[in-house]
């Protein structure tokens, strides 16, 4: 079982930057993506980024242009860059492991995830 530890939250302004990162542990033979979810208050788990066979990159609308997503296999990490943040990205962040089936490419959804970290808090003031 791969597991997940994700870290870097915390509270800055509206404009700020933040990177979360995601330690990665045991086995990962079954996982074919790696990416982020996030929730704010009452709301559910939202796709923010991944990637997808370790080539092809995800990003959710909202956060387009502003944040990247990054792998290092070698090292066991992936990090969340998170630039020009707004209220709108306050949420728990959650660092993810999925397989997900061919016929689903592209498809970031927690019915494929098979591993969650435990979450990182992000708030970001106006």
């Amino acid at each position: 079982q791969v597991q997940l530890v994700d870290s870097g939250g915390g509270s800055v302004q509206a404009g700020g930057s933040l990177r979360l990162s995601c330690a990665i542990s045991g086995s990962t033979n079954r996982i074919n993506a790696m990416g982020w979810f996030r929730q704010a208050p009452g709301k559910g788990r939202e796709g923010v980024a991944a990637i997808f066979g370790g080539r092809t990159t995800y990003y959710t609308d909202s956060v387009k242009g502003r944040f990247t997503i990054t792998q290092n296999v070698a090292q066991k990490t992936m990090t969340l860059q998170m630039n020009m943040l707004t209220p709108e990205d306050t949420a728990m962040y959650y660092c993810a492991a999925a397989r997900v089936p061919l016929s689903l490419g592209g498809s970031w959804e927690i019915t494929h995830v098979v591993s969650w970290g435990q979450g990182t808090q992000v708030t970001v003031s106006t």
